[in-house]
């Protein structure tokens, strides 16, 4: 029997998170659900909205499933998913974005994977607000240093990039593409203007991959022509691994190329811990009305069984959600030809037709 944290969330976050769940039990694999809270229902328990038993639940049982999570105005928390990923050190966000027949896409046949690190960049959250006399300080100090101007009513952000951090999310990137049978890796950086820290990506990145040459390909792009080459060429791309705030924007990028981040799973990876989610927010004008797509949460559940090393039952879930998108009969609104279809499903009725499914699949495990 696996025990594994299970965070609701909030928003739309219990409902897709239940669906989630209901896949995940009907696929007979033996679970016992540690539930905790997270976002704004924690709040109101905890006075937190990210308690320290929700972490050593995690902690402890090593893998956990969560819905979207809202993160409330004025709690001193930027991100409560930030936060997570900070405190559990989930080090690799892994996005897949694939096309699915049935489910409208500007393109066909689009299958790649980016690998994003989740604890350095921009995001690390060193800022420094305008106005504030350290701040004034700190601008003194840095034109000083680098004799380059810099306004007086700037804010300041630091961005962080370690050799150290770059070696180990680039390792996890070439791992990954051996363990799944990928081709080839592609290192996205702007280390032409940003020399010291992007710059340190893309050399990191080099020496890593000479590691693994003869196994998987590498290559390197700067972050804006890969963005162009995605919108026109997504298919020439595998595996992208990229800093913290690149890998944000080109996840979503990536989501629209396949039809949205109603499709799009996702999972944070450290060492000996892993959390699965959805790509996509909470919602919360959605929350509660039946309505949302819960495509992304249960593929999130499918990589949660691969992660496990429960094959089968990832094949046979991925498969009955694949059959659900391409027959288009029992879908939510939005993966209709016409979002006032009337025949839209609701978020329990499109997981139950997910369930039936599953139960007439049969597959094969090499």
């Amino acid at each position: 029997m696996y025990k594994i944290t299970f965070i609701p969330g909030d928003g739309i976050g219990p409902e897709v998170a239940w669906a989630a769940r209901r896949c995940l039990e009907a696929t007979g694999i033996s679970i016992h659900w540690d539930e905790r809270l997270a976002g704004e229902s924690a709040i109101k328990k905890f006075n937190t909205p990210l308690p320290e038993e929700t972490l050593q639940s995690v902690r402890d049982n090593k893998i956990a499933i969560k819905g979207p999570i809202t993160t409330p105005i004025g709690t001193g928390f930027r991100s409560v998913n930030v936060a997570l990923r900070k405190e559990l050190n989930l080090y690799a966000c892994v996005r897949p974005c694939r096309t699915f027949a049935g489910v409208r896409s500007p393109f066909q046949n689009v299958d790649l994977v980016l690998v994003r690190e989740n604890t350095e960049d921009l995001y690390a959250g060193i800022e420094f607000a305008s106005g504030e006399p350290f701040t004034q300080q700190l601008i003194a100090q840095l034109q000083a240093q680098s004799r380059q101007p810099i306004r007086p009513d700037a804010g300041i952000s630091i961005k962080p990039i370690s050799k150290s951090g770059s070696a180990r999310i680039v390792t996890y990137a070439f791992e990954y593409a051996l363990a799944h049978g990928r081709k080839k890796v592609t290192a996205v950086h702007k280390a032409n203007i940003m020399k010291f820290t992007d710059g340190l990506f893309m050399h990191t990145a080099r020496e890593v991959a000479r590691q693994y040459e003869g196994r998987v390909a590498f290559e390197d792009r700067l972050v804006d022509a890969t963005c162009m080459q995605l919108v026109l060429r997504p298919r020439e791309f595998d595996v992208l691994v990229l800093p913290n705030l690149y890998g944000d924007i080109l996840s979503d990028l990536c989501a629209g190329l396949v039809g949205g981040l109603g499709v799009a799973p996702g999972a944070n990876i450290g060492d000996g811990l892993a959390l699965f989610e959805a790509v996509h927010g909470s919602a919360p004008k959605y929350a509660g009305l039946n309505k949302v797509n819960p495509t992304a949460m249960i593929l999130s559940a499918v990589m949660m069984l691969q992660h496990l090393g429960e094959q089968e039952a990832a094949q046979r879930l991925e498969t009955a959600v694949e059959a659900v998108l391409r027959e288009g009969q029992f879908v939510t609104y939005d993966l209709k030809a016409e979002r006032n279809d009337p025949t839209a499903v609701g978020t329990k009725e499109m997981t139950e037709a997910i369930v039936e499914k599953m139960k007439r699949v049969k597959v094969r495990v090499s």
